[in-house]
């Protein structure tokens, strides 16, 4: 059965770097649409016992970036694929940060170069809890895809701000989404 953690600990940060995939989870305070996103593409770092995050790369959408500007919470998933079977869930409050604020920078050093991510989502973890996984099919990890990184070559940087000025202004529900966006 699962247990409940004070904090990620040197065992929990192992299994979390092992994972290739995580989920995330955030819904707007009244009505609207629940999001749930798959992520990969080694952009999710520990930063301390009860801290987070992960690059968020441009996409078509913008739900979480939304939803943590309107309310802050948030729920990271990872499950183990391959090995013993488990789920972690980190349930905290998350923070937008943008390319234009302060802190970008110092958080960008804790990921690999290359894509320019779109912001960074770093989370104040306020719950850290595990089950089974039992029902977790076993699977194995083959390669990370390329084509996000295709595709955004090939667009270029004006493109891809054309591109977040269209797609990442608003959620699909109307909430105001990348702060730079809101200013152009």
């Amino acid at each position: 059965m699962g247990d409940i953690y004070d904090a990620i600990d040197d065992k929990l940060r192992r299994f979390i770097e092992a994972q290739h995939v995580f989920f995330v989870a955030t819904a707007p305070r009244e009505g609207g649409h629940v999001n749930l996103s798959p992520k990969g593409l080694d952009s999710f770092r520990v930063l301390g016992p009860r801290e987070v995050a992960y690059v968020d790369y441009i996409g078509s959408g913008a739900e979480t970036i939304a939803h943590l500007r309107e309310n802050g919470r948030i729920t990271i998933m990872l499950c183990s694929f391959e090995g013993p079977p488990k789920i972690l869930r980190l349930h905290g409050t998350g923070e937008v940060i943008e390319p234009q604020d302060a802190v970008f920078a110092e958080l960008k050093t804790h990921f690999p170069d290359g894509m320019s991510p779109r912001s960074i989502i770093r989370v104040d973890v306020e719950r850290i809890s595990d089950s089974c996984g039992y029902g977790v099919p076993v699977m194995t990890f083959e390669a990370e895809r390329t084509l996000l990184r295709q595709w955004a070559e090939k667009r270029g940087e004006p493109k891809l701000t054309e591109y977040q000025i269209e797609k990442n202004a608003a959620s699909i529900d109307g909430l105001p989404a990348l702060r730079w966006v809101e200013q152009s």
